[in-house]
């Protein structure tokens, strides 16, 4: 009998978002050599970024840092401000937008509700990429944003406004129930969306989380990197769930001492890892404990997102010419 139990959280790693993201840099380079260009980390994991390092794309986080030499230029899963958008088209620069249509879809809506006279209350991390793009989709004072359930006890938007809220794609389901509570509580009238903005794959990939625990995971390991906003939430879900949680960017790092004193464990990744570095963690915690393996699922994932035109077209579409002095 295996003295150890690996539960696998069904859906894990990729999804339809990160997963089209890199298929633009990979296809960018197939199509038109290296370099290119992308502003931000295409999706925040080491591993992939690395990789599409070594085929030649070249990451930067502004576009002051890319030469007027006609390559192309992606922006990243994460979105832009309309701003960086204005800016690449002042200069001319041949772009690829590799942003989540998930993440796209919150923008427009933002912008539905700025046109109705709203103002908005974006419920986010300060400083992540996407919600510097989704307050980017608006004017200056137009948006506010509400942290956690503390601030939105004690958020005061402009009075007499009209208001509405939307959130990051990748934050916890729970957690962010409860701050649309709270908001709701203090606002009557506060508008929403007709879905709640949380993306299926972040949804998915908790509910696996909890499922391992309730099947009776003491230890999950999230595989992810410590600046990836879904992979974080997972090790939270997994802790609030009742079971310990440790995040790890790749299977060197997981304690076998510690992993051995759990009798069940839980794995998972976010959706920006690959399931490669899943694999690394089975085969690092194969060397150590007998393992049965069993995989919860939760539900099936067949979304695609399809490809920006310029990359899907019979010829490679060349980069613009800039104009010139």
């Amino acid at each position: 009998m295996p003295s150890h139990t690996l539960l696998l959280a069904a859906p894990r790693g990729f999804c339809a978002g990160v997963d089209r993201a890199i298929r633009i840099v990979e296809e960018a380079l197939a199509r038109h050599g290296a370099p290119v260009y992308v502003r931000h980390e295409i999706v925040h994991n080491r591993h992939v970024v690395e990789g599409l390092r070594a085929r030649g794309a070249v990451f930067v986080e502004e576009l002051d840092e890319i030469p007027d030499d006609g390559r192309p230029v992606i922006f990243s899963a994460h979105g832009v401000a309309k701003s960086v958008v204005s800016e690449a088209m002042r200069r001319r620069l041949f772009t690829l937008d590799a942003t989540c249509p998930l993440v796209t879809k919150v923008h427009r809506e933002a912008e539905r509700h700025h046109r109705a006279g709203r103002h908005i209350l974006l419920i986010g991390h300060a400083g992540h990429p996407e919600v510097v793009g989704t307050t980017g989709q608006l004017p200056d004072g137009a948006v506010t944003l509400v942290e956690d359930a503390d601030q939105a006890r004690s958020v005061q938007p402009p009075e007499g406004v009209p208001l509405a809220w939307t959130s990051q794609t990748t934050l916890s389901v729970d957690d962010t129930a409860g701050i649309v509570a709270v908001l709701a509580a203090r606002f009557p009238g506060l508008a929403g969306p007709a879905r709640e903005d949380i993306c299926y794959a972040t949804s998915n990939r908790q509910a696996a989380v909890k499922a391992v625990v309730a099947r009776g995971a003491t230890l999950v390991v999230v595989v992810g990197a410590p600046n990836s906003s879904n992979s974080v939430r997972l090790a939270e879900v997994a802790e609030k769930a009742g079971a310990e949680a440790v995040l790890v960017q790749r299977a060197a790092e997981l304690d076998l001492d510690a992993a051995a004193r759990h009798a069940v464990i839980g794995l998972t990744a976010g959706a920006s890892a690959p399931e490669s570095l899943v694999g690394e963690v089975v085969a690092r915690l194969r060397t150590r404990l007998d393992l049965a393996v069993e995989e919860v699922t939760v539900a099936e994932e067949r979304i695609e997102f399809r490809l920006p035109p310029a990359l899907t077209r019979d010829l490679p579409l060349a980069p613009r010419p800039l104009a010139a002095d």
